[in-house]
């Protein structure tokens, strides 16, 4: 990824602590925890505003609305400013806890790097700023599935409106919104062909997530993370008064291990590269891959961003260009069978 320039526009220095602000807030309170509809019809979807990517030569993404469980859902949405000669894969880019599609936008830098693809890249919201990661009703989420249906409404709804690729569909998460793409592959492997978490892991405890088909999957992780250690977080804490409940997740390699049992790999294979140490499960004949990269100087970070992270998050690492690496393991991973996603289609048009 790019490197941030030294000079860079006075609004957008500001926007980036303002950002760090509420982020470290969020911190105070339990950022990085890991967290997250039948569905009524979408007439009233379309696109509310626009909103600039951080790519002056893109169209500037617009913000749409889903009806989703009787509420509506909103999500910015990016297209690739040449039509494309057929469908379009499509990138699902959940935010962290605290944050929003804006912020992930910028610090992923996912618009630029699908752009070459051909890629679609939707960012949904959150409601209250936390994804529904965990299995487990709490008082403030006494629908726990209700986001896996939003993102299954989401999708249906863009492979009809936006000819998005029902074979191409993958879900990418930071922090709470990698746990909540791994929730979503966990829950909907027919609908997903690959998954990417970085800084997220799968929720254990009363809120386990277990996968229930084989979808090639990547945690990439910072082994610095002094929010939520690559080791897992066992024992969380109490969540502050009207925050959502924090969550026990599995360490990154139990996290990466699921899928990989799910998937029926081949034994893990470790290798070391420069500033990062990769541990693949090769798929065997049918199967799928997983894979771990543990990134030796990122504490809880998308390496390679050119976001700077707030105080207390650890290291911002350069050693991996995260986004490149993301992108090149989900298009390398076959389309998934043509005859998953389309089920569900009559509960998104009711």
């Amino acid at each position: 990824m790019t490197s941030l320039s030294s000079v860079r526009p006075a609004s957008a220095r500001v926007r980036r602590r303002s950002t760090a602000r509420r982020w470290s807030g969020v911190l105070v309170v339990g950022l990085a925890l890991t967290a997250g509809c039948s569905t009524d019809a979408d007439s009233d979807s379309g696109s509310a505003t626009s909103s600039k990517s951080s790519d002056p030569s893109a169209a500037p993404d617009t913000r749409e609305h889903l009806r989703v469980d009787g509420t509506t859902r909103d999500y910015l949405l990016h297209k690739p400013t040449a039509p494309g000669a057929g469908p379009r894969p499509l990138v699902v880019a959940f935010h962290g806890r605290g944050a929003d599609p804006a912020e992930m936008r910028e610090l992923t830098g996912l618009n630029e790097a699908a752009k070459a693809r051909g890629m679609l890249v939707a960012y949904p919201e959150a409601l209250r700023k936390t994804w529904g990661a965990g299995a487990a009703p709490s008082r403030l989420r006494p629908d726990p599935d209700a986001d896996v249906r939003f993102t299954q409404a989401l999708v249906d709804k863009l492979v009809r409106t936006q000819r998005a690729d029902p074979r191409r569909v993958y879900v990418v998460g930071f922090s709470n919104g990698g746990s909540m793409a791994l929730r979503v592959a966990a829950d909907r492997p027919k609908l997903v062909a690959g998954a990417v978490s970085v800084a997220g892991q799968l929720p254990t405890g009363r809120d386990e997530v277990r996968p229930t088909g084989p979808v090639p999957v990547m945690v990439v992780y910072g082994a610095k993370d002094p929010v939520r250690p690559v080791t897992g977080l066992a024992k969380p804490g109490p969540a502050p008064k009207g925050q959502e409940p924090i969550m026990a997740t599995k360490s990154a390699r139990s996290s990466v291990k699921a899928f990989a049992t799910a998937g029926r790999t081949k034994p893990p294979v470790e290798r070391s590269r420069k500033g990062y140490d990769r541990t693949v499960w090769r798929p065997g004949p049918g199967t799928v891959p997983a894979e771990l990269l543990v990134v030796r100087d990122a504490g809880h970070t998308w390496p390679g961003t050119r976001v700077t992270p707030p105080e207390g998050f650890g290291p911002a690492s350069k050693a991996l260009d995260t986004t490149g690496t993301v992108l090149g393991f989900l298009t390398d991973q076959s389309p998934r069978p043509p005859h998953g996603a389309a089920k569900t289609q009559e509960h998104s048009d009711r």
